[in-house]
């Protein structure tokens, strides 16, 4: 039986990479692709889902949530990995789709229909959860489970020395998150990071004949050019799709319940995810973290679901 899904993302290069992955996989029913502000702005989020779903032309298309901006949210992007417009600079044209519904709106909707039955898959910001939390409570205990991509345990930022950008770029949303009243499982930096690819990965990717080969051959080039000419790095990680691969096979991975909090004020410290490790610890217990990984099992998993979806599409 297949898991109901929402998946909450900025696309973004390895977002793009996991919405391919998920919109073929049986084991998943995406319900909605919801946006959010964070490696693009909120319009161009919303532009690059609309194209991405179009593309891809999936069995059943999801409801498609609109990204709205961030009240507090930092003047912030990533465009220096993944392209001005997120996708590798290939400017996509959206699908035509008008009028969707904000994203917390059609969170809030699908998860009153479906109680206690759905997975949110966060590989953004926590914007459109923040709101939900703030502005209606009742829906964020009906969530069966929430699964985000972000902070990290013991390894250095992305985004700053010591925060990961989803939590840098809306520290304010990703606290009041870790705060709620819902199930929550962190698969951090410190796991994502271990699960790397080379430029071979582009051999691996379905016949550009395929929907899902003829996006990514077009968008995961940009990604091994930046890391080298940014990072001066051959490999790259995929944040998201290790994400991903942690819902439908979580077995590859290793859990600890952890006390976990998201650092706000600090001028040298925003975004900084804090786990109470010590021997008493004072802080309740609010998650379960991902704190090791089957690296290699978990690049096979990438690889065959990609393939997977070539076949589908």
């Amino acid at each position: 039986m297949s898991r109901k899904i929402i998946i909450d993302c900025d696309p973004g290069i390895d977002d793009a990479v996991a919405l391919c992955m998920a919109l073929f996989d049986p084991r998943l029913d995406v319900l909605a692709i919801t946006g959010v502000a964070g490696t693009v702005d909120a319009g161009q989020v919303t532009n690059n889902i609309t194209a991405i779903v179009s593309m891809l032309d999936p069995p059943r298309y999801p409801r498609i949530g609109k990204a709205t901006p961030g009240q507090d949210a930092p003047v912030l992007d990533d465009q220096e990995l993944h392209g001005r417009d997120g996708l590798g600079g290939c400017n996509f044209e959206p699908s035509g789709r008008q009028h969707q519904s904000p994203s917390e709106k059609v969170i809030s909707d699908l998860v009153q229909q479906n109680p206690n039955e759905i997975t949110i898959l966060c590989l953004g910001p926590l914007t459109n959860l923040a709101r939900l939390v703030r502005l209606e409570p009742n829906i964020i205990p009906l969530v069966n489970h929430l699964v985000i991509s972000g902070g990290s345990v013991s390894q250095s930022g992305n985004a700053t020395a010591v925060a990961e950008r989803n939590m840098h770029f809306d520290p304010q949303s990703a606290r009041s998150v870790f705060d709620s009243a819902t199930t929550k499982s962190v698969v951090p930096l410190d796991v994502t990071d271990e699960v790397r690819f080379g430029v071979e990965l582009l051999e691996q990717l379905p016949s550009p004949a395929t929907h899902v080969g003829a996006l990514l051959r077009r968008i995961l080039p940009h990604a091994f050019r930046a890391a080298h000419q940014q990072l001066g790095q051959e490999l790259i990680p995929l944040y998201d799709p290790v994400a991903l691969i942690s819902v439908v096979e979580p077995d590859l991975f290793h859990w600890e319940p952890m006390a976990g909090k998201v650092e706000t004020l600090g001028e040298l410290t925003r975004g900084m995810t804090v786990f109470d490790q010590r021997l008493r610890r004072q802080w309740q217990m609010n998650m379960e973290v991902a704190s090791e990984v089957d690296a290699e099992e978990v690049r096979s998993a990438i690889i065959r679901s990609i393939r997977y979806a070539g076949q589908k599409s």
